[in-house]
Formats: structure tokens, C-alpha cells, sequence
């Protein structure tokens, strides 16, 4: 749902921000900047494909598995599959932890594997079955992450459940469930069970699509043994995975970010190490996984963002993979790919994380997706996905400053990016900007010059071409809109539709929207419903229809810092 703005209520509304539609040689004169600055001039020529518009921003991931199916998580899932044109893949912790079902922050439980007196395994897939329903349901695929360890199976069962919550020892979090199994036969055979069962519910075809990959950051908290015995872990669990299904996919390790080492040494297993059931050379691996994530900082009492750490994590691990020329075209997922490591830590304990709620979150997601498009050209990577790590947290308070993409039911600002993302199909074709920061530049120092990040993504199919642009700045301070002129070329045709999409204060945010109301904790049903409404991907003004000159379209914009727009011709 979007809302429509006439456009003499827009002009009314913004008048030091008018969008200028025109066409021929009166808006080919220069723009002049403020303040000397650079002035913003994008080009996209519409006849320049460079590659397909791979959809690997349709990738989610959360800590919390039983928010899957209860009132939010199960609204926020139809969301994402309805802004996607193709299967959105989901993944998500906790699948096997022991529990009963109880959600808690950073936390979950299936209960899947008991035992009896007498040691023999008890197994039951109900709450993995209510998760993986709600998916298939609405036409997502699971990316199905096989941990962590069962209590009746692991080497130090106690404690077992964590009560983390924020503020707290991250340390706290790593009890009895990140131990390898006491006996690796069980482990390889629940896992053996439980695609067995997958298949039997879902059918062959359906869980051919899955991925599946072994375990979570076993460099970091999430895995206390050595680097042998999580490639013993990750052979039994591909034993059992293909024994019940030998056409699935399989991956790892899913090492969180500088683990380049750590990563290596798992292909080289995977590649060439003795299997540890099978005694033969080698280990199965369809795709490749790891983590990539940046950190920001207060300074000065301003949150200072750091691009540059999340795509070096990204440019590292794929430096590794092209190691390994076996592996050339091999899939590979950035399993986690986010700002920062913890979605659950809100802006109260972590001020750092106050990004979350505004338009930083959805400028920065912009801008780093096209950075990570960039990096999986430049190292010719089959880059199939790129996890948010953002979900929702059920009966929390509103806008608590986690890193989620809805609040108690309403859409934050970062949602409108991913909405901006499945309007895009089709080819990537070249867009330069003469203010996006060089790739290398942004690797070496992030984005922290005088001048903000105008960058242009673009994309085209049959008979619609769709311009995202955004306006970043690593500092989240406020700043004047800045006038840029978009020139496309190579439009086939004399007359199109141009619509424009906007994520700023004054568009597709429901957080401002929260402020003006006084930041109700306890909003009436009111208020609710207006919040619902702003959360929703707002244009900026009713569809216009405008004649080209010799293939030519020639837009002014005014972009506010940290704004995001979708331009979108279609003929």
C-alpha cells in the first residue's frame, strides 16, 4: 500500500524540496550545489547491462525461531514475501535447542530430541514443523540452520538455558547447548531424521530448494570445541543430511567476520581431510557461508557508522574462497550481513545502535548492498544471498532501538528499502554518480568525508526500468537536502510513467510519525493505525506522465541526508 500525495499538497508541503520534471534542453544546464560542494549528477543509460539483478537482498535471518508463527512475526513474514517477486529464504537459530518452545531475546527451543531412561532417542519435530509451515506457507524456503545441540546430547548439558538479556556479559549466552554432542552417531542420525521428515511433509522437490548449513559462528561463542571437532560435527550432519536426501544442498561454516583462517581450513577439510564417518577423502559442500558485519560508534555524542568493516569482512572471505580454484562459481551466502553483531542489543545499553529506528538504518542498507553487488563483481562470486539479521521481537516496547524491520506491527523505515529492492528486475545497467564514494575509497576509509554518498543502483526488464538513489553519510547528523540531477538515457520509447518512491523524515517513517504522537508506549487503535499507514512505502506525489526527447529524461531531485529514493519508469 503506498500514499499517493497530490501534487499541489506535496508543493504546499515541500516547497524548498520541488521535484522538477521536465524534458529537453532547459534542464541539460548545470546544477549548482551549496556551499561550493560538489554538485550531484548521476547517468544511466539504460542500453549498458552489466548483470542480471540478482535478488540477494531476499535473504532474513533472527535469533528467536518461535517468533515465527505467532501474531507479528507471522504479519512481518507475509510483508516480506509479498514485497518479493521471487522466494524469500529465511533463516534462523535455535532450530534444535532443547525447550519448551518459550521465546526469550536471543533465544529459542523446538524440543526436538529427548531421550528415554534408557538412553534411546525420543524425536519430536512439532514446533520445527509450526516454523517451517508458516514458511512454506507463503511461498518462502528455509535456509535450515542444523543447531544447536540438544541437552540429552550434549558433552555439558548444564546450565543449559541462558537468561541473557541486555546490558548483560555476552558470555552468558554460551551454556550447554554450544557443546559438541556425546555421541556423534545420535547427532548425525537426528539430523538424518529430520530431513527425512521434511521430505515426507514437503515433498522431494520442495526441500531440494532448501539449503542447508551446519552450525553457527564456530570461530566465536557459539561453539566451545576446537576447530577438528566442528569438522567432525559438520561430517556427521552432511552424512545424515544426504543419507535422507542425497540431492540437498549443504554448507558452511558460517564463521563470523576475520576468520579468513578458520575459513580456509574448513574447505581444505571439506576439499581434501579424511571425512570422519565415511574414511574417504572429502566433505560435502554445495555452498559456502560466513558473516559479515560493521560497528559503529558514538563519538562526540554522534552515532558514527562503519561501512568500511562490513565490507571488508565481505571482500576478505571472498579473497579466501577464490583461494581454492575448485571452487570456482560455487554459491556462496553472506549468512549474516549487517551493521553490527547484535540485533537484541536496544539503544538503551548500547547507545551506538540509536541508527536502528530512523533513516540511517535504510540509507546505510542501501548504500551497502550496492557496495556488496560491487565487491561480488570484482571477485566473480555466485552470490546467492545476503542475510539482513533483522527480524521483529515479539511484546517489546516500541522502538526500543533494536535491529529489527517492524515495531509491535508497524513497518520501521529499513522495511521501505526492501520493498524499493523487489521493484528491481531484470539487468543491472550502469549508473555513475559523480558523489558515490570510489569502492576502493569506501574499503580504505568508510565513508566519513565532508561530502555525503550520492550513489545510484539501477536496474531494467522488458518494459520498466527502476533508479534507486540514496544520500549516506557514515555520521547520523542532520543536514540540508542536496539537488541531484539524475540523466537517463536509452529510453525506447516517447511517452513514460515516472513515479517516485521516498524513505526520509517526511516519508515511508513511522518512527517519526511515533515522535509526533509523543512516543506513546500504550497507543490507542488510533494511532496504531496511523503508524501502520506511515510505515508503509509512500510516493512522493501522484504518477506523472511525461513525453522524452530523443530517449533522453533529465530529472532534478532534492535528497535529504540519509534520504532514500526509487525512481520508476515504465512504458
Amino acid at each position: 500500500m503506498t500514499r499517493k500525495l497530490s501534487y499541489k499538497h506535496n508543493f504546499k508541503r515541500f516547497k524548498k524540496h520541488l521535484l522538477v520534471l521536465a524534458t529537453g534542453c532547459l534542464l541539460n544546464q548545470p546544477i549548482r550545489a551549496q556551499d561550493n560542494s560538489l554538485a550531484a549528477k548521476i547517468q544511466v543509460n539504460l542500453d549498458k547491462a552489466i548483470a542480471p539483478m540478482k535478488p540477494i537482498w531476499a535473504w532474513f535471518g533472527y535469533d528467536e525461531p518461535n517468533y515465527t508463527y505467532m501474531k507479528d512475526g507471522k504479519k512481518l513474514l507475509s510483508e516480506i514475501a509479498d514485497l518479493s517477486p521471487v522466494p524469500v529464504y529465511v533463516r534462523t537459530h535455535n532450530l534444535l535447542t532443547s525447550g519448551d518452545g518459550a521465546p526469550a531475546l536471543k533465544w529459542g527451543s523446538t524440543n526436538v530430541y529427548t531421550e528415554d531412561a534408557n538412553g534411546n532417542p525420543i524425536y519430536n519435530f512439532h514446533i520445527i514443523d509450526s516454523i517451517f509451515d508458516t514458511y512454506v506457507k507463503r511461498g518462502m524456503k528455509p535456509l535450515a540452520q542444523i543447531g544447536f545441540m540438544p541437552e540429552a546430547l550434549s558433552i555439558h548439558p548444564q546450565p543449559y538455558k541462558h537468561h541473557w538479556k541486555p546490558g548483560i556479559s555476552y558470555g552468558e549466552i554460551e551454556t550447554g547447548w554450544a557443546y559438541p554432542p556425546k555421541d556423534y552417531n545420535k547427532w548425525g542420525q537426528l539430523v538424518y531424521e529430520w530431513v527425512k521428515h521434511c521430505v515426507n511433509r514437503y515433498g522431494k522437490k520442495e526441500v531440494e530448494s532448501w539449503y542447508w548449513e551446519v552450525w553457527n559462528e564456530p570461530n566465536g561463542a557459539y561453539w566451545k570445541a576446537t576447530m577438528p571437532e566442528f569438522f567432525k560435527l559438520y561430517d556427521y550432519a552432511a552424512d545424515g543430511v544426504k543419507r535422507a536426501l542425497p540431492t540437498a544442498r549443504i554448507g558452511g561454516p558460517n564463521v563470523t567476520g576475520g576468520a579468513e583462517k578458520w575459513l580456509s581450513a574448513f574447505i581444505k577439510h571439506c576439499l581434501a581431510d579424511t571425512n570422519y564417518v565415511t574414511g574417504k577423502i572429502g566433505s560435502p559442500l554445495e555452498v559456502i557461508l560466513f558473516h559479515a558485519k560493521g560497528s559503529p560508534r558514538v563519538v562526540n555524542g554522534t552515532v558514527v557508522m562503519n561501512i568500511r568493516q562490513q565490507l571488508n569482512d565481505i571482500a576478505n572471505h571472498f579473497k579466501t574462497i577464490n583461494a581454492f580454484p575448485q571452487l570456482k562459481n560455487i554459491p556462496v551466502i553472506i549468512a549474516e550481513s549487517d551493521p553490527e553483531g547484535c540485533a537484541a542489543c536496544g539503544m538503551t545499553t548500547n547507545p551506538e545502535n540509536a541508527y536502528r529506528n530512523g533513516t540511517m538504518y535504510s540509507s546505510y542498507t542501501a548504500a551497502a548492498f550496492a557496495r556488496t553487488y560491487l565487491l561480488a563483481d570484482l571477485y566473480h562470486e555466485n552470490l546467492l544471498g545476503a542475510v539482513s539479521w533483522s527480524f521483529e521481537f515479539e511484546d517489546q516496547p516500541w522502538f526500543a532501538g533494536f535491529r529489527d524491520l517492524a515495531t509491535n506491527g508497524v513497518d520501521k523505515p529499513v522495511l521501505n528499502v526492501f520493498r524499493m529492492f523487489g521493484m528491481m528486475k531484470g539487468m543491472r545497467i550502469q549508473a555513475e554518480s559523480n558523489r558515490m564514494y570510489p569502492l576502493k575509497t569506501v574499503l580504505d576509509s568508510s565513508i566519513r568525508g565532508s561530502l555525503t554518498d550520492i550513489g545510484a543502483l539501477a536496474t531494467k526488464v522488458a518494459n520498466t526500468a527502476a533508479i534507486m538513489v540514496w544520500n549516506y553519510h557514515d555520521a547520523d547528523v542532520r543536514g540540508p537536502g542536496e539537488l541531484v540531477q539524475v540523466i537517463i538515457s536509452g529510453i525506447p520509447v516517447q511517452k513514460i510513467k515516472f513515479t517516485q518512491y521516498r524513505i526520509d523524515k517526511e516519508h515511508s517513517n513511522s518512527y517519526e510519525v511515533w515522535k509526533k504522537m509523543g512516543s506513546p508506549q500504550n497507543p490507542t487503535s488510533v494511532q496504531i493505525n496511523n503508524l501502520e499507514r506511515s510505515g508503509q512505502l509512500e510516493t512522493m506525489e501522484m504518477p506523472e506522465n511525461i513525453k522524452i526527447n530523443k530517449g533522453i529524461l533529465t530529472l532534478n531531485i532534492m535528497l535529504p541526508r540519509q534520504g532514500v529514493t526509487l525512481l520508476k519508469l515504465d512504458w
